[in-house]
């Protein structure tokens, strides 16, 4: 995708904004997308995240979107047996309000176990002030269309809720971008691989957690936020005789996404589970800093640009960081110039192409020519599209795009 002038300046001068925010501030802290990234959450599904977002709601600023998606590639055939949230994981989203790397607001969503293939699963939501509201799953179903999203809102905090399933947001040709990489890491660099344009994760469905959060009910000391997604099973897992599982101890994180990408395709392998159990602080003492520039140097990319990618992933910790006084605007969760990644992360924000841009030391037009979504995005909570449906008969379809 060829980006505009006025797009790669707004994009530079604000990556540099949040660089120069890094060095000033006192006390420093704080994944293309972040599917099956590690061995561990590879084989456990349940756990396996796919993508955070963090945005301003582009019809009312004053509240911010949270979403995390989790247990991907669902094919519409398959829906109504994978479509559940796990009832021993916990899904969590840390917020952090005050320029460090610890969080300082968090919201938890626990499920109810499933009963039934036709009946939605109840969710617990635990708010940042003590305050704790029940809502609904959405019902996945192989009828020729989907049912509506079921939306709670909490009347007393204002916070919404939808769980359940849906069109998978990211869009990204994996291969191309697997071939392109060992062109380069081979001599050769070839830009012609990421001509495919094929999106990888088209006609494939997943489970999503999307919060609408009035910014009153988070603990602001400034106008940054930082947002990462977590989730988490208890330490001992125990099969009873009945087959039945039970949760007993303290909870570990078993995956955890923040800026897209990171773990996904600059951590390496060796290293991958051991970074989805550490936390925003390991990553700002260097923990994976040598790593991260290891890999970029690998893909050529300059000191310059190694220094602002840093300033985003390492700097501050695994956080998406978003001001909160750049106003979002326009469809689809927001599409106003400047006001997307990595000042958080909107819906359509095409984050393999910024990462790109930089790695290859903002070489003008680099992109994966996978610029949009297979589906339109709604433009009202909770913003993600509806999931594929299975197709009638007789069509013919290339809805899945590998």
């Amino acid at each position: 995708m060829i980006r505009s002038n006025s797009k790669k300046i707004a994009m530079i001068a604000l990556v540099i904004t949040i660089a120069f925010a890094v060095v000033l501030t006192p006390a420093p802290g704080i994944d293309a997308s972040d599917h099956a990234d590690a061995p561990i959450n590879s084989s456990d599904q349940a756990v396996d995240q796919g993508d955070t977002y963090a945005f301003l709601d582009p019809n009312d600023n004053s509240k911010v979107i949270l979403i995390l998606t989790v247990r991907g590639f669902i094919t519409p055939g398959e829906a109504v047996n994978f479509s559940f949230f796990d009832h021993l994981v916990r899904y969590r989203f840390e917020i952090e309000t005050t320029g460090d790397t610890e969080p300082d607001d968090i919201i938890e969503i626990r499920f109810s176990q499933r009963t039934a293939p036709n009946m939605p699963q109840a969710a617990t939501v635990s708010l940042p002030r003590g305050g704790i509201f029940a809502g609904f799953t959405t019902l996945a179903t192989q009828a020729a269309t989907p049912n509506p999203p079921v939306i709670t809102t909490d009347p007393v905090s204002g916070v919404s809720f939808f769980a359940g399933e849906v069109d998978d947001p990211f869009f990204f040709d994996i291969p191309g971008f697997a071939r392109f990489t060992a062109s380069i890491r081979a001599g050769a660099p070839d830009p012609s691989q990421l001509g495919r344009g094929r999106d990888t994760f088209a006609g494939y469905n997943i489970l999503a957690i999307a919060l609408s959060v009035p910014l009153t009910q988070l603990r602001l000391s400034g106008n940054v936020i930082g947002v990462q997604s977590l989730t988490q099973r208890q330490k001992k897992q125990i099969i009873r005789t009945d087959g039945t599982i039970d949760g007993i101890g303290k909870f570990r994180t078993l995956d955890r996404s923040g800026n897209p990408g990171l773990n996904a395709l600059i951590i390496p392998f060796a290293r991958k589970n051991e970074y989805n159990a550490s936390t925003p602080t390991d990553d700002a003492s260097g923990q994976f800093a040598g790593d991260i520039v290891a890999t970029l140097q690998g893909l050529g990319t300059d000191a310059t640009n190694i220094g602002i990618l840093a300033s985003v992933y390492v700097n501050t910790g695994d956080y998406l960081r978003l001001n909160t006084t750049v106003a979002n605007t326009g469809p689809g969760g927001g599409s106003n110039a400047g006001a997307g990644f990595p000042n958080g992360r909107r819906m359509a924000d095409d984050v393999v192409d910024t990462f790109l841009f930089f790695a290859s030391n903002q070489t003008p037009g680099i992109g994966d020519t996978v610029p949009t979504n297979d589906v339109a995005f709604r433009s009202t909570f909770p913003f993600l599209a509806p999931p594929h449906q299975p197709r009638a008969t007789g069509t013919v379809d290339d809805s899945t795009r590998n």
